[in-house]
């Protein structure tokens, strides 16, 4: 995490000026206080994306998720604000890379088809399935998925932070974060999907978790964790991908069950 800015208030004293009293300057305060946040996030999530993608578009859609994040963020819980508001910085860069539609639709597609596959293979086998049985099902050899995979790896960072429902802003990533009371149902819907997260990330091969734990728990970049793993970019990159897709069948299939409910 980035070094934060020392305000002349201690942290505890802005929070309360802000939320007990509504104090717009104690606001402002926090806003620049936690602005390394905007930076750290953008930074890592702008590795890996197309060229057109401008980076200073990434930020102002940043700080747009960090007054969010100070808005909603209850401080008397005692939680991590740093956590909370790095996905709430997260989501609202993803929002604004959808509304820009950078991922040719091409590419969607053949995110969709990998992700099909996944899911139809591993609900057959009810094992983690290889990339040749995955390059037999889409008739295809494993050198023209290993091209697929490397065409849809910049589409794969929006994978986790699709909404649980079509109308709702809430998505499965945030779920990992408390920010809340939640509703007794909408518990039991949270704890189903953590559990099918698990056994979704069980059925990860060993290289495929450690860079979904290094990118999502250790927030290391792609370029880091190839240093790490002692592989190419281009092979994290395809890890990253494959790994996403596995677990998007998962949760395609707990968003059906809560579409009937």
């Amino acid at each position: 995490m980035p070094e934060l800015k020392s305000p002349h208030l201690t942290n505890i004293q802005m929070w309360q000026a802000w939320k007990e009293q509504g104090d717009i300057e104690a606001k402002k305060s926090l806003i620049e206080n936690y602005l390394p946040l905007v930076d750290f996030v953008t930074n890592r999530m702008a590795i890996g994306l197309p060229k057109n993608v401008i980076k200073d578009d990434l930020a102002s859609n940043g700080v747009m998720g960090l007054i969010d994040a100070i808005e909603k963020f209850d401080y008397k819980r005692g939680l991590q604000f740093e956590t909370y508001a790095s996905w709430r910085i997260r989501g609202s860069i993803i929002d604004g890379l959808r509304q820009g539609d950078w991922v040719p639709r091409s590419v969607r597609e053949k995110a969709k088809r990998v992700e099909d596959a996944y899911q139809v293979l591993e609900q057959q086998y009810m094992r983690s399935v290889s990339d040749a049985e995955v390059s037999r099902y889409l008739q295809i050899t494993e050198k023209e998925f290993t091209v697929m995979l490397q065409d849809i790896s910049v589409a794969s960072i929006c994978s986790l932070e699709d909404p649980i429902r079509e109308e709702e802003s809430e998505t499965r990533m945030s779920l990992l974060v408390d920010d809340k009371a939640k509703k007794p149902e909408q518990t039991v819907h949270e704890v189903y999907l953590k559990e099918s997260l698990v056994k979704g990330i069980d059925r990860l091969t060993e290289k495929e978790r450690t860079v979904v734990s290094l990118f999502y728990y250790e927030e290391l970049s792609l370029s880091e964790i190839a240093e790490v793993m002692s592989l190419s970019p281009s092979r994290i990159s395809q890890l990253h991908s494959k790994a996403i897709l596995r677990l998007r069948g998962v949760l395609a299939k707990h968003k059906d069950q809560l579409m009937q409910q």
